[in-house]
C-alpha cells in the first residue's frame, strides 16, 4: 500500500496520540502535533481519505479519527520507530528475574510477573519442551535414608526431577552405581524414545540390578514424560478489567481463553522465532479478535524452546513493548542455555 510523506506521518501521529491518550484524534490537535504548513481541512482531507483506505475508522460522526487494526499493522510494519531499551530498564529487568534463574520453572514464571507488572496487562511464558530433545544427563540427590531424588536434564532446556523410595538404606556407594548405570543407559536418548516399552528393555539390560534399581527406573521415565510438556504460567488476568477497550463480553472471552492453557501453548507454539504481533483478527481466535497478541520465542542453546507474550487491547505502545518483550526473551535464552551449560 503506497503512502504520500504526509499521510504516513498523519497515521503515525493518529496511532501515537490515540495510543497517549485514549481519546479520537481531530485534525486540530494533528496540525498542533505536526506543524503542518497546511489548513486543517487539508488534514481533515487526508483523513478522510485513510478511513477511506481502511486504515482509519471514525467511532462516531463527530469525533476524530482512531487506527483501526490495518492502521495498527501498516504503522508497525512500515512507522514505528525503533525504541532502544536504556540500560536503567536493563538492569531493572535483570534484577527481576535473575533471582529465579537457577530453576527453569521458576524463571518462566518470574518473567511472566514482569511482564504482568510491566505492562499491566496479560502476560504469559511457556516452559522449554523436551519433546525433541536428548536426555543430556541423569542427577541423582539423596534426600533421606531411603530416598533419592533424579533430576533429568535434557537438550532442550528442560530440568525435572522426582522423588523415588527403596526399600532399603541408599549409601553413597549405591548412588554412584545407580548414577553411572542411568547415564551409561540414557545419555544421548531421545526424550521421547524413553516410554514404557523402552524402559522395558533397559531394565532387561541391567540383569539383576533391574530389581534394586525398580524405583529409581519408574522416576526417570515419568520425568521423561514429564519433559515433553510445555507448561504454561499465566499472570495479570486482572489487569484487563480496568481497560475501557473491553467491555464485559470481551473480557469474559478472553479470559475464558486464557483459562484453556493447551490452547494457549498451541497458539504460540505456531509463532515463528523472533517476535511477532498479532493484532486482532490476525490470531485466528475469535476470542481475541479486539486484542493484540505479543509474541516473543526464545532458544536454548540455539534451537527453538518457548515463548512469552502479552495479550491486551489494540491501542497499546508497541514500540516500547517489543524492545522489553526482545530483551527478556533473550535473557531467559541466554539464562536457560547457562543453567543447562548448552553453549
Amino acid at each position: 500500500m503506497e503512502l504520500s510523506e504526509r499521510k504516513r506521518r498523519i497515521l503515525a501521529a493518529v496511532v501515537e496520540l490515540y495510543v497517549a491518550t485514549g481519546e479520537p484524534v481531530g485534525s486540530k490537535s494533528l496540525c498542533d502535533t505536526l506543524g503542518f504548513n497546511v489548513s486543517s481541512a487539508t488534514v481533515r482531507n487526508e483523513m478522510s481519505e485513510l478511513s477511506r483506505m481502511g486504515l482509519l475508522e471514525q467511532p462516531h460522526t463527530s469525533a476524530g479519527r482512531i487506527p483501526s487494526q490495518k492502521g495498527y499493522r501498516v504503522y508497525i510494519d512500515t512507522l514505528m520507530k525503533p525504541r532502544p531499551i536504556s540500560r536503567e530498564e536493563k538492569q531493572y529487568l535483570d534484577s527481576m528475574i535473575l533471582p529465579s534463574a537457577y530453576d527453569p520453572e521458576k524463571l518462566l514464571d518470574g518473567v511472566a510477573k514482569v511482564l504482568a507488572s510491566m505492562t499491566k496487562y496479560a502476560a504469559v511464558s511457556t516452559t522449554p519442551s523436551g519433546e525433541s530433545g536428548v536426555i543430556r544427563a541423569v542427577q541423582l540427590v539423596q534426600t533421606s535414608r531411603r530416598t533419592a531424588m533424579v533430576i533429568l536434564m535434557t537438550s532442550a532446556g528442560t530440568m525435572k526431577s522426582r522423588v523415588f523410595h527403596c526399600d532399603f538404606d541408599l549409601t553413597p556407594e549405591i548412588l554412584r552405581v545407580f548414577f553411572r548405570l542411568l547415564n551409561d543407559k540414557l545419555a544421548g536418548v531421545p526424550v521421547a524414545s524413553v516410554t514404557p516399552a523402552y524402559m522395558q528393555t533397559l531394565a532387561a539390560s541391567l540383569g539383576d540390578m533391574a530389581m534394586m534399581m525398580s524405583s529409581a527406573l519408574i522416576a526417570v521415565a515419568e520425568t521423561a514424560q514429564e519433559s515433553m510438556r510445555s507448561d504454561v504460567c499465566l499472570n495479570g488476568e486482572v489487569n484487563l478489567l480496568f481497560y475501557p477497550d473491553f467491555g464485559q463480553n470481551e473480557i469474559r472471552r478472553i479470559v475464558d481463553f486464557l483459562s484453556r492453557p493447551a490452547e494457549l501453548c498451541r497458539l504460540l507454539a505456531e509463532r515463528n522465532r523472533g517476535l511477532q504481533v498479532l493484532i486482532g483478527r490476525e490470531s485466528r481466535r475469535p476470542e481475541l479478535e479486539d486484542s493484540s497478541l505479543v509474541v516473543s520465542r526464545y532458544e536454548v542453546g540455539g534451537h527453538d524452546a518457548g515463548a512469552i507474550a502479552i495479550i491486551g487491547p489494540t491501542r497499546m505502545n508497541y514500540g516500547k513493548i517489543i524492545s522489553n518483550m526482545e530483551y527478556l526473551s533473550d535473557s531467559v535464552g541466554r539464562m536457560l542455555t547457562e543453567l543447562m551449560d548448552l553453549d
